[in-house]
């Protein structure tokens, strides 16, 4: 049977965050939409969120 244990002939996966982007051009950087979506409410929800890979 075949090993399944990763690596292969594939590269890398990308990784994908989020991106708070706020009025006054700060962009901040998250792993899980939620926690940029926290920010985003702290920051009085006037922020603009993305994804971007990395």
């Amino acid at each position: 049977m075949a090993c399944n244990c990763g690596g292969g002939a594939r590269g890398p996966r990308p990784v994908v965050v989020y991106e708070l982007t706020l009025p006054d051009g700060t962009v901040r950087r998250y792993f899980t939409y939620q926690e940029a979506d926290a920010a985003n409410k702290r920051a009085g929800s006037t922020g603009v969120i993305n994804t971007a890979v990395q």
